[in-house]
This record gives structure tokens, sequence and C-alpha cells, in this order.
């Protein structure tokens, strides 16, 4: 097996994703490395959700095949899915329930046999991940009590404690202000440093400029375009979201504003 093949964490192969009366990816191809952090950006409707979720194996594609580890993604037992490959989506699947710390703390399950306790090891994960989310002084509150922004922080952890190899962030960003949008941005690029992957849908193609390694633009109409954020320009963005892109620059940054 080669070095390259060794590293391609997660792979689409000829994806297709529909819902009635339209297709939203047609024959979609990625494939992921160890290291790398990919970020989708489309208008709403376009499919970004509905990818990340079939990439998570949440849902079947109408077409193709989801790889992880050069194994088909239907291969895996549910529990061995989760060690590899770690979801957050745009809003909670059901209202959040119980203390934070014991919430954000089954996350470690994916790793624990049917007869398994928690360790000492796996609480000191939860401590870890409140402390980079900026929750440890919440961690006895009930999670149903804390606000929209705290709760999705709340999910992020959990997610960390779940430490997967793949993180599939649906729009993470969601309820955070923009401090904590580039902490926690900042916190998975340096997960990716540390042999991580990340696929995370964004609307803001700037944070996608700042922390990805290249994007796959989705058109909603079957086509998508995989680019490096180097080949990033206004013309594709005006051309995936149909209105005008300016770029500009901030000391060595590039930005895009939409006008």
């Amino acid at each position: 097996m080669s070095p390259t093949r060794v590293a391609e964490v997660l792979a689409a192969v000829d994806l297709g994703i529909a819902v009635p009366g339209r297709v939203l990816v047609d024959r979609f191809r990625l494939r992921v490395r160890a290291g790398e952090f990919c970020a989708l950006l489309g208008g709403n409707g376009t499919g970004k959700s509905l990818l990340l979720r079939t990439l998570a194996g949440l849902r079947a594609p109408e077409a193709g095949h989801v790889l992880v580890a050069g194994r088909p993604l239907a291969d895996y037992p549910r529990r061995e899915i989760a060690a590899h490959l770690g979801f957050l989506p745009q809003d909670p699947d059901a209202s959040p329930q119980g203390i934070l710390h014991e919430s954000v703390l089954l996350g470690r399950f994916a790793h624990l046999g049917l007869w398994d306790a928690t360790s000492g090891a796996d609480r000191a994960r939860v401590a870890s991940a409140l402390r980079n989310t900026g929750l440890s002084e919440l961690a006895e509150r009930e999670v149903a009590t804390l606000s929209g922004g705290e709760q999705r922080r709340a999910a992020i952890s959990r997610l960390l404690v779940q430490a997967p190899s793949i993180y599939l962030l649906d729009e993470p960003t969601n309820h955070l202000d923009p401090a904590q949008q580039i902490a926690l941005l900042d916190h998975f690029r340096a997960l990716t440093r540390e042999g991580a992957a990340v696929v995370a849908s964004l609307h803001d193609p700037n944070l996608a400029l700042r922390f990805a390694d290249r994007v796959c633009l989705l058109s909603g109409n079957g086509a998508a375009e995989s680019v490096d954020c180097a080949a990033l320009d206004a013309h594709r963005l005006g051309r995936l979201y149909g209105v005008r892109f300016e770029e500009g620059r901030i000391g060595a940054h590039r930005l895009f504003t939409a006008s």
C-alpha cells in the first residue's frame, strides 16, 4: 500500500445526493488525508448538511459510496464508525439534558467495551475539553439551562472527548461570537497538525480561507468544484453565491467582501 493511500482517511467515490425533484450532488469525489482541513462552501439548500450526514453514515447516498481508511463505510459496525468519525450536526438532534460534565463524558462511550466503566483518564479528557471550549466553570450546570452558544460549545466538547480521527462539522460556528469562532476553528486546525482530518461546512468564505487547506464549492445543481484555498477567488465565490465579491488584504491575509 502506497504512503498516499495510507494517509487517505476519508473518500467519497462518485457520491450522489438528492432530494425530491432535485439532484444536489452528482458524482461527487472527495479525498481527505490525515492532517487536512477541507471546508464546504455553498448557499443555503445546496446539500452541505446532507453531504456531511452521508459522509458520517447517517443517510444512504443515491449513488456511490464512502470509504474510511480505504474500507467501505457500510462495512463498519456503528460503534466502530463512532471511533473513527465524529459528527457535529448543525442543530441538536434531541433536546439537551443532564449535567454538563456528564453529557460531555458520553463522548467516550464509542471507545469503551460493553461492560467498561469510564476512568480517570476519561474524566481528564472531559476537563480538558471543557477548558478548551471555555466551559470549565459551568461543568455542574444543567445543559438545558445554558445559552445557545454555550450549548454549542458543550456539543463541541463532547466531540473533542470522543477524539475521532475524522471530524465532520456542520456549521460549527453556529451561535458563537467572533472570538469564539476563531478560537474554535484554531483548535480544530491544531488537531489537524496532530494528524486528525476535518471536513466542515462554513458560511463565511473568510473563515475557510483562514483555516482550511482547500474548499469544496457546492452549487446545489449537482456540480461541485474542489480547489486549494490559494486558488479561491472573487470570481468563483461570485458564481457560487450569485453576488459580486471583491478581494482585499489586511496585512498578509487575503479576505473577500460581498457587494
